[in-house]
C-alpha cells in the first residue's frame, strides 16, 4: 500500500487528505501538494486507522499529550484513564511512553482506549527488554531493536519518535563543548549514548536509517526524528551538540521523504524566548519545511510545579513562529509521574498556547472569536461567553460556584460592574460591527 506522501506525489487525494482539508478549511489540492512536499504529515497506520489529524504548514497547531508508566509506578488502568482524559481535554495526538511493567500490554490497552493517533519511542522498550533479558541494557542487539520497531508498528503506532540523529559525531561535539549545565534529559538519548560508548559502535538507527524507514513505510507510520540531545536547561539551548543533531535530523528528513516516508522533526524542550524564532527558522530552512514538533518548550528553569505555564508561554511563541506540533508539559514536570489532573491541566494549557500562537501565525484568518467574546462580555451575555470559551464547562463551573446577587453581573464587581455602568452611558453610540 502507498504511503500518504507516495499517494500525494502520484496526484492522489486520499480520504485522509480530504478529511484534513475539511477540518482545516483548506482545499484538498492544497493538502495533497503539501503532503507531497513533505510539509504536512498525517499520522496514520494501515493496521489501526486512527482519527485523522494533519500536522504542518497552513494547518492549526496541534497538541500532543504524553503518558506512560515508570519503573516506580505501574498502573495500567491509570494510564488508560490518563489517555482518555487527554482525549477529552482536546489533545490531537497521544504518546505512550511507558518504561515499567508489561510494555506490550500497556501500549495495546492505551491504543484500544482512544481513537487519537498514538505514538511512542521504541528505544524505551528495546533497552527495557535488553536489561531484563541480559541484565545489561548495553547488550541490546540491533536485531532486537528492529524487531521491536516492527512489533510496535504492527500494533498500530501512527507515529514513532526514533533517535536516529544521535551519532558518534554528535557525542564528540557534546564532549568538546564541556558537556552541559543541565546534562542530558532524553531517556532514549542517554540510553543510546551509553550503548554507543559501551560497544564502541555507531548508532544502528543512524547507520541503518534506510531499514528504519522501510519498516515505518510498510505501515504509513510517520517517522518523527527524535531529539536525543535536546537541551534540558535554557543555558544549554542552541549549543553545538543540539544544533549538530538538528542538522543531522534535517538531512535524514530529506532522505526519508525521498524514500516515500512521512517525516517529522523534533525540536528542543528548554528554550529562552529570544531563541525560539531562530530555532524554528533554522529547522524549517534546513529541512525543506518539514513539520516541527516542539517539546514545550519550557522558557525558564525556576518554576517547578508550574511548568505547564512556563511551557505554555514558550509554546505560544513556538506556534506563532511556525512550530506545527506542541508537546504538552504538566505541573508534575521535573517532580513526579503525572496523574489525571496533571494531564488535563497540561493539555488545556497547551491548547490555549497553540490557539494564541495561531492567532498570530495566521492573522489573515482574523480574530472573530475573540471579537465576539469581547462583545458578549460587554453586553453581559453569559451564555454567549460560555459558547465562545475554549473550555466552557470550566468557565461555567467557576461562575456557578460563586453566584452573584444580580445574575447579570459577577461577584468580582457586583454593584460596581463597569460593563453594566458603561453600557448605560454609551449603548446608543454603538455602530457598525461593534453592535
Amino acid at each position: 500500500m502507498k504511503t500518504q506522501i507516495e499517494s500525494a506525489r502520484a496526484g492522489i487525494i486520499t480520504p485522509q487528505m480530504a478529511q484534513v482539508a475539511f477540518d482545516e478549511a483548506q482545499t484538498p489540492e492544497y493538502v495533497r501538494d503539501k503532503v507531497a512536499a513533505g510539509q504536512i504529515v498525517i499520522p496514520w497506520n494501515h493496521v489501526r486507522k486512527p482519527k485523522v489529524a494533519g500536522i504542518g504548514t497552513g494547518l492549526r497547531t496541534k497538541v500532543n499529550a504524553s503518558i506512560g508508566t515508570s519503573s516506580d509506578i505501574v498502573d495500567y488502568a491509570a494510564e488508560v484513564r490518563k489517555a482518555k482524559v487527554a482525549q477529552e481535554a482536546g489533545a490531537d495526538t497521544l504518546m505512550e511512553l511507558s518504561v515499567g511493567g508489561d510494555l506490550d500490554r500497556v501500549r495495546r490497552e492505551v491504543i484500544a482506549a482512544v481513537d487519537l493517533p498514538v505514538g511512542n519511542v521504541p528505544l524505551y522498550q528495546a533497552f527495557c527488554e535488553a536489561a531484563r533479558k541480559y541484565g545489561d541494557p548495553n547488550k541490546l542487539d540491533e536485531e532486537m531493536l528492529f524487531d521491536i520497531i516492527e512489533r510496535q508498528c504492527a500494533d498500530g503506532m501512527a507515529f514513532m519518535a526514533v533517535h536516529c540523529g544521535i551519532n558518534l559525531y554528535t557525542l564528540e561535539r557534546l564532549r568538546k563543548q564541556g558537556y552541559r549545565y543541565g546534562g542530558l534529559v532524553s531517556k532514549g538519548g542517554v540510553s543510546m549514548a551509553a550503548w554507543m560508548i559501551a560497544n564502541n559502535r555507531e548508532n544502528p538507527l543512524y547507520e541503518k536509517f534506510d531499514r528504519v524507514v522501510e519498516i515505518l513505510k510498510r505501515y504509513d507510520t510517520v517517522l518523527s526524528l527524535g531529539n536525543g540531545l535536546r537541551a534540558g536547561a535554557i543555558h544549554d539551548s542552541s549549543d553545538r551538540a543540539q544544533i549538530q543533531e538538528l542538522l543531522i535530523n534535517c538531512e535524514l528528513a530529506e532522505i526519508g521523504r525521498d524514500m516515500g516516508c512521512q517525516m517529522l522533526v523534533e525540536g528542543p524542550g528548554h528554550v529562552p524566548l529570544d531563541e525560539i524564532e531562530g530555532n524554528i527558522k533554522l529547522q524549517k530552512r534546513m529541512s525543506g519545511g518539514a513539520p516541527y514538533y516542539m517539546l514545550g518548550p519550557i522558557s525558564t528553569d525556576v518554576a517547578p510545579g508550574f511548568d505547564h505555564i512556563t511551557a505554555a508561554i514558550g509554546a505560544a511563541q513556538s506556534s506563532r513562529f511556525g512550530a506545527d506540533l506542541i508537546c504538552y508539559i504538566t505541573p508534575a514536570e521535573h517532580l513526579a509521574l503525572p496523574n489525571e489532573e496533571d494531564v488535563k491541566m497540561g493539555v488545556k494549557a497547551a491548547k490555549i498556547a497553540a490557539y494564541i500562537g495561531d492567532m498570530n501565525k495566521y492573522p489573515e484568518r482574523g480574530r472573530e472569536r475573540d471579537k465576539e467574546m469581547s462583545k458578549a462580555r460587554r453586553d453581559l451575555n453569559w451564555q454567549r461567553q460560555f459558547e465562545l470559551a475554549l473550555f466552557p464547562e470550566d468557565a461555567a463551573a467557576i461562575r456557578k460556584s460563586r453566584v452573584p446577587e444580580d445574575e447579570q453581573t459577577c461577584t468580582m464587581c457586583g454593584d460596581f460592574c463597569a460593563s453594566r455602568g458603561a453600557g448605560k452611558i454609551f449603548a446608543a453610540d454603538l455602530r457598525g460591527d461593534k453592535i
